[in-house]
C-alpha cells in the first residue's frame, strides 16, 4: 500500500486557450481501464479482499480509514490517494462518510504524476 497526494499545492498552473486552472494529473493509461465512484455512507465499508488489478483508491470527500493485510488503519482525507497492487489484501471504512474516485487497471503508475505522501 503506498499513499500519494494530489492536492491543489501539488498541482499545474493552466493558462493556455485563455485558461486559469490548477490540475492536479493523477493517471495516465493505454489498456483497458475502470473509473468508478463510491460512495460510502455512515459506516460504510468496502469489505477486505484482494485487488483483482492495480487498483488507486482518490478520496474526494469525506473520511476514512484503509488498511493492508497488516491489520493497521491509516486516516485518508480529501487529497489523498492510495494505491494498492495486484493481489495485495485491502480494505476501505468510514465512520462519517467518504466519498472516492476508483481507478484499476493492468498497468497503473501512479509514480508518474503524484508525489508520494510525506
Amino acid at each position: 500500500m503506498k499513499f500519494f497526494t494530489f492536492s491543489k499545492e501539488n498541482g499545474k498552473m493552466i493558462t493556455k486557450f485563455d485558461s486559469n486552472f490548477i490540475i492536479s494529473r493523477v493517471i495516465q493509461t493505454d489498456k483497458a481501464t475502470t473509473i468508478g465512484c463510491i460512495y460510502l455512507e455512515e459506516n460504510g465499508v468496502v469489505g477486505y479482499h484482494q485487488a483483482v488489478v492495480p487498483q488507486l483508491l482518490v478520496v474526494m470527500k469525506g473520511e476514512g480509514y484503509v488498511r493492508n493485510d497488516k491489520e493497521e488503519y491509516f486516516k485518508v482525507q480529501p487529497g489523498d490517494a492510495v494505491f494498492w497492487e495486484k493481489d495485495e489484501w485491502h480494505e476501505t471504512k468510514s465512520d462519517r462518510g467518504l466519498t472516492a474516485i476508483v481507478i484499476e487497471s493492468v498497468e497503473l503508475n501512479p509514480f508518474l504524476f503524484l508525489p508520494l505522501k510525506e
